[in-house]
């Protein structure tokens, strides 16, 4: 029994520190900024959405709600377990385990990043690759340094968030 809890903590600890080194650690979107994530995206019904390191998938579901066919990468075992269970009662999500950089996101409409700053660089120029004429980015909390924003939504004592487009 205790070979199995430990094991159990294993893949969970280990996946949180795989989700950290590779992107960044879970820390989730706050739900007050979901209207916000929803108006600066402007979704529209049968596009295609991902979130980049969903965590629990609110924002998937969000997107879904919004018409999006939405999609969200985790690797994070906890998070990826939550936002899974939830899935099964939410049409038109996905919610896949897996490490984002290894996605193919080129029918991409919508994709949602909230990564270090760190770490965007790296995805700067994953999406820059894949991404269509027309997809748009928001990132949370920080922005794309070498991006223009399109549109910047800022609310005092919320993170901002950037909206670019390819």
């Amino acid at each position: 029994m205790w070979f199995i809890l430990i094991i159990l903590l294993f893949l969970f600890l280990g996946s949180f520190a795989y989700a950290g080194i590779k992107a960044a650690p879970w820390f989730p979107t706050w739900s007050k900024d979901i209207e916000r994530f929803l108006k600066l995206a402007e979704i529209k019904p049968g596009q295609k959405f991902y979130d980049l390191g969903c965590g629990d998938g609110k924002l998937v579901f969000a997107a879904a709600g919004a018409g999006a066919n939405a999609v969200g990468f985790e690797i994070f075992l906890l998070p990826y377990l939550i936002a899974k269970s939830r899935s099964f009662n939410v049409k038109n999500t996905k919610i896949i385990f897996k490490d984002f950089w290894k996605a193919d996101l080129s029918d991409a409409d919508v994709v949602y990043i909230f990564l270090t700053p760190k770490v965007n660089p790296k995805a700067k120029l994953k999406l820059e690759k894949e991404l269509k004429k027309g997809a748009r980015v928001i990132a949370y909390s920080w922005p794309v340094e070498g991006w223009t924003a399109i549109k910047s939504d800022f609310v005092h004592g919320q993170l901002p968030m950037y909206l670019y487009s390819m």
